[in-house]
């Protein structure tokens, strides 16, 4: 029994000794580990950050009536250019049947008055031309018709007003034609023959008869995210994509950035103006998407890596390389690092542009072939 155990531990021992000269066997007959190298090289480094938004005139003035009824006549059209005075629509104005009667209430009570008055005025004037009464009492008299004759007068006005919307008189005050307050182009005209206004007031802001902008001077509306809001300030210069725009980029800087973040799908937005600074010829249309790239730091043809080469001391957290320095031999190097935009980085000091730097992450396991260099 104890013979047999001894052999099954002897055979044991034998299996475990010669499974282990296989493994240093099988090892030795790798081949080595074979790393790749790359080099600096002079390019220029944009560090950005990303905002969406879109492009919109910079003052945007809705046109409303100062005067409610039915729009009788459009006289523009969406795209055109116009000028301040430049009649826009034409207003038919409904009369209110409270203020219809009132008003003409109002004026058969004033004519009453100033008929009386009349008969007054003219029995005075019989007297005073008699020398019956004295001059005082006449001009009373006088004055009292003249002040019927005022009233009345108004109140035929009034009654006009209601009825048309406007009265001899007080010219561009009341009136059912409606014009352009500023030079511009017209975006939108969201109103239709037809269609019933209400007037603009304390009450009320009332209906946009028609909306016009300066296209000359737009400006780029957008948001960032809190997390990118602190890295900005106003006066950075930004890169404009508009996307129906194609091959085509323009300059704007940065102008506005809101002091409040607004919550949009679960995350804080804060909203930034920028002005556009080269238009050129080119038309761009209020309301086009765009993206702007806000640069926030820029070294132009310098001396650059990817930072996929660059390490860090698990000791000092300085960054450094290494570099090649024989055969699949490499010395450590610390560099000293600028601007980055994520895929390059800026190398200040620590290599030059000859120097063979080595990909440290991607071994690769070659057999009879040497390094690419």
């Amino acid at each position: 029994m104890r013979k047999g155990v001894t052999i099954t531990i002897l055979v044991f021992i034998a299996i475990v000794f010669f499974g282990a000269l296989y493994y240093l066997y099988a090892k030795n007959q790798e081949p080595p580990v074979v790393f790749e190298t790359d080099k600096a090289e002079t390019k220029t480094i944009v560090k950005n950050t990303i905002a969406t938004g879109n492009i919109v005139p910079d003052v945007e003035v809705l046109i409303k009536p100062n005067i409610s009824g039915i729009i009788e006549e459009i006289y523009i059209k969406a795209g055109e250019s116009i000028k301040a005075g430049d009649m826009i629509a034409k207003i038919r104005v409904v009369a209110n049947v409270s203020s219809l009667s009132s008003s003409q209430n109002q004026v058969q009570s004033s004519k009453i008055e100033l008929d009386n008055q009349q008969k007054l005025y003219n029995r005075q004037k019989t007297l005073f031309d008699k020398g019956v009464i004295s001059a005082n009492e006449f001009q009373a008299a006088e004055v009292a018709y003249t002040q019927a004759k005022q009233n009345y007068n108004a109140s035929r006005q009034g009654l006009d007003i209601v009825k048309t919307g406007t009265s001899s008189g007080l010219g561009n005050y009341a009136n059912t034609v409606i014009r352009s307050t500023v030079t511009g182009m017209v975006l939108d005209v969201p109103v239709k023959v037809g269609n019933q206004v209400i007037e603009s007031n304390n009450f009320n802001e009332g209906t946009t008869i028609a909306s016009v902008a300066d296209v000359g001077k737009m400006i780029f509306v957008g948001k960032v995210d809190e997390s990118e809001v602190g890295k900005i300030k106003v006066n950075l210069p930004i890169e404009i994509t508009v996307g129906a725009i194609e091959n085509k980029k323009f300059t704007a800087i940065l102008t506005d950035i809101a002091p409040k973040g607004k919550t949009e799908n679960g995350a804080i937005q804060f909203e930034i103006k920028a002005a556009l600074t080269n238009r050129d010829t080119t038309f761009i249309r209020a309301g086009l998407s765009a993206n702007a790239s806000i640069i926030l730091d820029k070294a132009e043809n310098v001396l650059a890596l990817k930072e996929s080469l660059v390490q860090f001391d698990k000791t000092t957290e300085k960054p450094y390389v290494e570099v090649m320095t024989g055969n699949q031999k490499f010395e450590k190097r610390n560099v000293e690092l600028g601007v980055s935009d994520g895929i390059y980085v800026q190398i200040k000091s620590g290599v030059k542009a000859s120097d063979k730097i080595k990909v440290w992450n991607q071994g690769l396991n070659k057999e009879g072939e040497e390094s690419k260099q």
